[in-house]
């Protein structure tokens, strides 16, 4: 019914990973990094998030960068990190 990179994928991916590793917090990734794979709708750049934790909050949001397939996983990682730092934590608090 969905697609990899959705926001139904990363929700279950975080919760999936937050229960696997018996962690506090987790993140999921899904995205398409190019230089091929994007659509119309869904274009190279595009990256969901997901967000999980033991509390059970779970988020999820979607970003879309510019770049080469290496600029798009470093915005990933860094837009990732700095969300569960600066925002994720704040609102499952």
């Amino acid at each position: 019914t969905y697609g990899a990179v959705s926001e139904a994928v990363v929700r279950e991916m975080a919760s999936g990973a937050l229960a696997a590793a018996h962690a506090d917090y987790a993140i999921s990734v899904s995205g398409i990094a190019g230089p091929d794979g994007g659509t119309q709708e869904k274009p190279v750049g595009t990256v969901w998030f997901g967000f999980a934790s033991a509390a059970g909050e779970v988020a999820a949001i979607s970003q879309h960068f510019q770049g080469d397939r290496d600029a798009v996983r470093r915005q990933s990682v860094a837009f990732s990190l700095n969300y569960l730092l600066n925002e994720f934590l704040k609102n499952s608090a």
